[in-house]
């Protein structure tokens, strides 16, 4: 008799929306059939059965959340029976549409009251496999369980003290919040000002999360350089006169890449008790979609040509935007590049993306004036790059190395037409 749960479909998932059924209850299917479509923090997955039956159960509704883990319908065999205990009500599966944050009083007035408004960020979902120690230590560490859901290692997968003490305290995600000791701070009413709810996607929940997460467990640290983009000018009016047509973007992908072989120390991540120094370069690019930020990942960036880079940014935004991106093109990344340029922001400064040691900003081209070698006021292009560190992996002059290995390539981007050894 299986019971069919909410998948975790991405390394981030915590909850999902049933968008719709594909199959009836009472109608048979087959292994292999399309049960159901998930809409995840990330994009929009298909579920397919497991088994061979009778859709004998719906647990939930379409368009209802649901806990990753929670029971979400029912498969029987031939002739085989429905136990009384395993009838469930959507209603009591099924999560709040709002926030958290928004079903909480507007005013806190005692450190009683704070405690109760943190405490409700981390109760763990009650149909994951937990022992209680492991419940108790998540939630003194500010960890949601569903963050390391079906990578238990007690029986049939239950999580235990173990698994949770496992993770680094710089990749929690779930609990930035209440890990960090501060209350959240939440909006007042103002009675002059009327405001619109707008609900949180899932999306949206697992950027605020991370991110805090981000700024509150990583020490971060910053470093800028101007790069003259005159060369990469000229060099991608030549490129794309063949016919074969790049971005200034894509030139910047190729050799931020190309550049953590050369400083591999900023190819990294702060482990339990080392530091993680990959072999390969897997590169996420920062997709703005109107519901927030996704990072899909270019596997083995280092090794691909120009063209090839200039393909799989095409093909990660197209899938990206229609949702349509797999779990494991989100997941593995080590080095992550965020570009405002056609945004016309000239610089900023991002965060970095965990549990990955660096990220880049990269600003737009400007026109300012700037001293030739002849020290002649000249009309020079400029392009300003912010790399945002985390301290614990790397020091000051590990990044200022990679950087200026970085400028080299953007200032020479023929050098990329090389591949690499």
């Amino acid at each position: 008799m299986p019971e069919i749960t909410m998948p975790k479909l991405s390394d981030t998932m915590t909850e999902g929306t049933l968008l719709r059924w594909c199959k009836e209850k009472g109608e048979a299917v087959r292994t292999g059939d399309l049960l159901a479509e998930i809409e995840t923090d990330k994009a929009t997955m298909e579920m397919e059965a497991f088994d061979d039956g009778i859709l004998a159960e719906l647990y939930v509704q379409a368009g209802e959340k649901v806990t990753v883990g929670a029971p979400i319908a029912l498969i029987l065999g031939k002739d085989e029976k429905r136990e009384s205990s395993s009838q469930k009500t959507a209603s009591s599966l099924s999560l709040p549409t709002s926030s958290v944050a928004t079903t909480v009083p507007p005013t806190i007035t005692s450190p009683s009251s704070r405690q109760a408004i943190a405490s409700s960020f981390k109760k763990p979902s009650p149909y994951l496999k937990a022992s209680p120690l492991a419940r108790k230590i998540a939630a003194e560490r500010g960890l949601l369980l569903e963050t390391i859901a079906g990578r238990g290692t007690g029986p049939g997968g239950r999580i235990v003290a173990a698994d949770v003490l496992q993770v680094p305290l710089g990749s929690f995600i779930g609990g930035g919040i209440e890990s960090s000791g501060i209350a959240p701070i939440l909006p007042t009413p103002i009675s002059d000002n009327p405001e619109v709810e707008i609900p949180l996607s899932g999306m949206r929940q697992v950027i605020a999360q991370r991110l805090l997460a981000s700024k509150t467990h990583i020490p971060h640290f910053y470093l800028s350089l101007q790069v003259d983009a005159a060369p990469m000018m000229t060099f991608r009016r030549e490129f794309n006169a063949t016919g074969n047509k790049v971005t200034f973007n894509d030139i910047i992908l190729l050799a931020t890449a190309r550049a953590a072989v050369k400083e591999p120390r900023i190819n990294a991540a702060f482990g339990p008790s080392s530091i993680l120094q990959y072999k390969n370069v897997h590169l996420c690019v920062a997709i703005a979609l109107e519901e927030g930020l996704v990072t899909p990942v270019i596997r083995n960036a280092q090794e691909k040509s120009l063209l090839e880079i200039s393909a799989a940014v095409k093909d990660l935004a197209t899938r990206a935007r229609e949702k349509k991106l797999k779990p494991e093109e989100f997941s593995g990344g080590t080095i992550t590049v965020s570009n405002l340029g056609a945004y016309g922001i000239d610089q900023f400064c991002a965060i970095v993306n965990p549990p990955q040691a660096a990220i880049l900003a990269i600003g737009a081209i400007v026109k300012q004036p700037v001293v030739n070698k002849e020290e002649q006021i000249v009309i020079g292009h400029r392009l300003s790059i912010t790399l945002s560190g985390d301290h614990r992996v790397i020091d000051g002059a590990v990044a200022a190395e990679y950087l200026r290995a970085l400028k080299i390539y953007l200032e020479s981007p023929t050098r990329l037409l090389v591949p690499t050894a």
